[in-house]
C-alpha cells in the first residue's frame, strides 16, 4: 500500500471535466504519493464547505482515485446532494482540502488469469486507474441506469455497455454480460466497483462460478482511516470490516453479502 502523509493536504484544482452527467475534477498533487488502484481521498473544498444558515461544516467525501498521471490526480463526481454539488462547483485555481491516497487497493491478477473489470454508475472511477495499471488486455464491462451516463464510459477503453433504460448496449444489467464472459472462459479474476445492488450480483455470479473476485466497497466515512466505526460491514463467519482500512478493496469470498449502505452510488 502506498504510504501517505497522515495529514490533510491543500491542493489546487487545475479543472473540471463535464462526461455526461457527471464531472472529472483534476487536481495537482506532485509531492503527493502514488495512489494504488483502488485506493480512495478524503476530500473537502477549502471555502465554503458547510451548508445552512450557518454553514455547518459537512464532513469530507470520500472519493475512489481515478487515475493519476503526470502529478494530477482525478475524481469522478455525481451531483447527488450539497457535499458532492459543492465539489462539482470547483473551478481551476480553486482549493481543496486532501487526505489520502487511503485503504487497500486491487491486487494483481494471479496465476495468469485474464483481468474481468465491472463496474456500475459513479462506480467505475477506480477501475480507470486500474485498467492503466494492467500490463495485460483486459476485459471491461459498465453499467448504467441511462443515456447521460453512459458518457462515463469514456473513462476507460472497449467497454462493453449495459443500460437499464436501454439506451445502449445490452438492455439489463452488466451482470447479465458478467454471466456470458464467465460462461465463456471463467479462468479470471473479476474486479468490480458500483452500487451495493450491483456488487451483491457480481459477488453471487463469482461465488456460483467459483471465480475470485475484489470488490470495491464504498460507504459514509467521517475519518477515512479507522477511528470513527462509521463504515463497518459483516463478514462471513461473524465480526466486521471496516471499509476504510480493511477496504475498500475487499476480497468478495469473506463477505456473506454486500449491504445496500456498502456500494457505491450509481
Amino acid at each position: 500500500m502506498s504510504e501517505a502523509p497522515f495529514a490533510r493536504r491543500a491542493l489546487t484544482v487545475t479543472g473540471m471535466e463535464e462526461l455526461g452527467a457527471y464531472r472529472v475534477l483534476r487536481v495537482a498533487d506532485p509531492d503527493g504519493a502514488a495512489p494504488e488502484p483502488g485506493q480512495f481521498a478524503m476530500l473537502a473544498a477549502a471555502e465554503r464547505w458547510g451548508g445552512g444558515e450557518d454553514e455547518r461544516p459537512y464532513l469530507p467525501r470520500a472519493f475512489s482515485i481515478a487515475r493519476h498521471l503526470d502529478g494530477e490526480s482525478h475524481f469522478l463526481l455525481e451531483d447527488v446532494g450539497p457535499g458532492s454539488r459543492r465539489l462539482c462547483e470547483l473551478r481551476a485555481g480553486e482549493k481543496l482540502w486532501s487526505l489520502g491516497p487511503l485503504g487497500q487497493g486491487f491486487a494483481a491478477p494471479p496465476d495468469g488469469r485474464r483481468a474481468l473489470l465491472v463496474g456500475g454508475g459513479v462506480g467505475i472511477a477506480p477501475l480507470a486507474i486500474l485498467q492503466d495499471s494492467l500490463s495485460a488486455a483486459c476485459t471491461v464491462l459498465l453499467g448504467f441506469r441511462d443515456a447521460p451516463r453512459v458518457a462515463g464510459a469514456a473513462l476507460l477503453s472497449g467497454a462493453q455497455l449495459a443500460t437499464d433504460d436501454g439506451s445502449a448496449g445490452h438492455h439489463g444489467l452488466v451482470t447479465d454480460l458478467l454471466e456470458e464472459e464467465i460462461r465463456h472462459d471463467s479462468h479470471a479474476v473479476v474486479y468490480a466497483c458500483g452500487p451495493a445492488g450491483m456488487l451483491e450480483g457480481v459477488r453471487a455470479v463469482c461465488a456460483r462460478a467459483e471465480v475470485p473476485a475484489q470488490l470495491a466497497l464504498e460507504a459514509g466515512m467521517a475519518c477515512g482511516f479507522g477511528a470513527c466505526f462509521g463504515c463497518v460491514v459483516p463478514r462471513r463467519g461473524g465480526g466486521y470490516l471496516r471499509v476504510c482500512v480493511d477496504g475498500p478493496v475487499i476480497d468478495a469470498a469473506v463477505l456473506e453479502h454486500v449491504e445496500e449502505h456498502a456500494g457505491a452510488p450509481a
